[in-house]
């Protein structure tokens, strides 16, 4: 059978949510109408959505030596994410404060923790003698030069590089041709791209700047309007979100870019990769937390004959 392992390169934090009505002015105290826990994590989301739809998904990451570090694992295995390179880390485990106002918008802060620990020795590991995958996936919750140092190796390897640059960071030019996949929010184009996006001709222009630069597909992401791909032989396709009641977008972003690169890795065109990734998004924006949140293909395909 063709190698359809997906090696996810990423962030494992424990996501302490609050949830209030509206968000706090500065100075302002507002009390919170709930609290809970939930395991999540750019990188971990993106594995549990991607092996939820059918994926084959091993996870490189790390947790701290503390008491999360069990549930953070034990999320990830309960499903079916390979977990024999989540590594221990002598800190704490990584932590996403989230607060979610009743539109379902979040405000996010950051504590990278044991994730700020990854290596290159660590990347080397499991990329030169443990695992060879159809593809790596990335984001930007790990230290940069980690997220560097897999790409560089994977360049070398044959090894096609998904990468959702997300949070928005800045980087080289220099490593544009080792991406083979990007998906960005509109956000993450303009600080790539340095343009200022505040149309849909601002997006094509930024897209076309991309391309130039050696970056072969991209999608953009536009909430609730959608999203939007593009590949350099020219072929284009706007996908429209489906229209559902949101009561948190926590962990939304990373349901479509796990669910969108399995069915790729599948078999299954752009385009329909594009449908399922779409609906599993939609599902996870309509429940809270972050994991937790993510529908099964079950799920997806049942929502996707009712719509």
């Amino acid at each position: 059978m063709q190698n359809q392992k997906l090696l996810v390169v990423g962030s494992i934090n424990m996501d302490i949510f609050t949830y209030v009505e509206n968000h706090p002015k500065p100075g302002e105290t507002l009390k919170s109408e709930k609290v809970m826990y939930s395991s999540g994590g750019k990188g971990a989301n993106q594995a549990v959505a991607a092996s939820l739809s059918g994926g084959d998904v091993y996870i490189l990451g790390a947790v701290g030596s503390d008491a999360f570090q069990l549930p953070l694992v034990q999320s990830l295995k309960e499903n079916n994410v390979n977990v024999d390179y989540v590594l221990e880390k002598d800190t704490n485990s990584g932590f996403a404060f989230i607060t979610v106002d009743k539109q379902g918008e979040n405000h996010i802060i950051l504590s990278e923790g044991a994730n700020g620990k990854i290596d290159k020795r660590d990347i080397e590991t499991v990329l030169f003698t443990a695992i060879t995958p159809a593809a790596v996936l990335l984001q930007n919750e790990i230290a940069w030069e980690a997220t560097k140092y897999v790409m560089e190796l994977a360049k070398k390897q044959d090894i096609p590089v998904y990468y959702n640059a997300a949070p928005a960071q800045q980087i080289s030019e220099e490593i544009f041709p080792y991406i083979n996949v990007l998906i960005v929010n509109e956000i993450e184009l303009s600080t790539l791209s340095g343009k200022v996006i505040q149309n849909k001709e601002d997006i094509s222009l930024a897209l076309d700047y991309l391309m130039n630069k050696g970056i072969n597909e991209v999608i953009v992401t536009l909430g609730k309007d959608g999203s939007l791909y593009r590949n350099k032989a020219g072929q284009s396709y706007f996908t429209p979100a489906y229209r559902v009641e949101s009561v948190d977008t926590t962990a939304a972003g990373d349901t479509f870019v796990g669910v969108y690169f399995t069915k790729v890795l599948t078999g299954f065109s752009v385009e329909q990769a594009l449908k399922y990734a779409t609906a599993a998004s939609a599902i996870t924006v309509t429940r809270y937390g972050a994991q937790i949140s993510i529908p099964s293909l079950n799920e997806v395909e049942a929502f996707l004959s009712k719509n």
